[in-house]
């Protein structure tokens, strides 16, 4: 009887928890995007009111899509979540410590050495690959070089490709 009630508290709790969980490490695919107004090259120009966009991506949040832009302007970082509905700024939050602020640093090193902007880089891979939508952007340095992976979402799934950002 002990072994079935810690079976029915776990089914319990997957009935009620999982659902959100699992939601949050659900990949973007196009089918989700499929919500979304907006795309991740209109979200670049839109943040860009914000400072100079660094990375780009749609993610689950909380089970929820989120548009979050990461820039940087005057040695600061900031996360600027856009509405992927009606494309206005929803929320800036700066980006002070931990993970994200190592990734933000890293980006904008990049993009420091970059002549072509993530919104370039991004139609020029949306361009190459007809039917698809960007997911995210982000770059980094490679063999000395700045790079963009370019994450699309298309009908034969999700797939990642490499922009030359000089």
């Amino acid at each position: 009887m002990k072994r079935f009630v810690s079976l029915g508290t776990l089914v319990l709790a997957l009935a009620v928890f999982g659902p959100t969980c699992w939601a949050e490490d659900k990949p973007v695919d196009l089918k989700t995007l499929e919500a979304a107004k907006i795309t991740l090259e209109k979200a670049l120009e839109v943040a860009g009111a914000q400072g100079k966009p660094i990375s780009a991506k749609f993610e689950i949040e909380e089970g929820k899509l989120q548009l979050s832009v990461y820039t940087a302007k005057a040695g600061k970082f900031s996360e600027v979540l856009v509405d992927y509905l009606t494309g206005s700024v929803a929320k800036v939050e700066p980006i002070t410590e931990g993970d994200d602020l190592k990734e933000a640093r890293a980006q904008d090193a990049a993009m420091r050495e970059a002549k072509t902007s993530l919104a370039d880089a991004t139609r020029k891979a949306l361009a190459e690959n007809a039917g698809s939508r960007a997911v995210s952007v982000v770059p980094s340095m490679q063999g000395g070089r700045a790079v963009a992976a370019v994450t699309l979402a298309g009908a034969q799934g999700a797939k990642t490709v490499s922009e030359a950002l000089q």
